[in-house]
């Protein structure tokens, strides 16, 4: 018996020592009747991982993607994955990689939060809170910004 304990607190200990660290999910309210928002997340992999795959009751489709300059026009574009190097914190920020949701189920209103299912390649699917910030917010808790931070925010773009 005391051998199975034993390898039960070895495996227990291994569990917490892998995985992925989410921290900070959060979202922009959404303006009228938007059917779009982004969800952005600061992820921490010690042993490396890969993002590849979110959901949530909140939208109809939840796509992993990326935003990039070309001259004057922001292009987003859906990707399959986002790598977590060991030991790095990668985080989905405006500007950068982001979770793009579509077919918005409800407004996304100040204050209030929603559930989001992160599933990574190695550490499987987890669950995170995601708050929802001011409209223009450029991080948790941020006041709301005048789209002069984010690059090509008052631009074209091509999505």
């Amino acid at each position: 018996m005391r051998a199975l304990v034993f390898f039960a607190a070895i495996a227990a200990a291994a569990a917490q020592g892998g995985g992925v660290q989410v921290q900070s999910a959060w979202a922009r309210a959404t303006p009228g009747d938007a059917q779009t928002a982004a969800v952005y997340v600061t992820l921490l992999a010690k042993t490396g991982d890969r993002l590849v795959g979110i959901s949530t009751p909140a939208a109809q489709n939840a796509e992993l993607h990326t935003m990039t300059m070309d001259g004057n026009v922001m292009k987003m574009r859906q990707v399959d994955a986002i790598d977590l190097p060991a030991g790095q914190t990668v985080t989905l920020k405006p500007g950068g990689f982001h979770v793009m949701l579509t077919g918005l189920t409800r407004p996304l209103k100040e204050g209030q939060s929603f559930p989001l299912t992160l599933t990574f390649a190695n550490t499987g699917a987890q669950q995170v809170t995601v708050n929802v910030q001011k409209v223009g917010a450029m991080g948790p808790g941020n006041a709301a910004g005048n789209g002069t931070n984010m690059p090509g925010m008052n631009m074209p773009m091509n999505h």
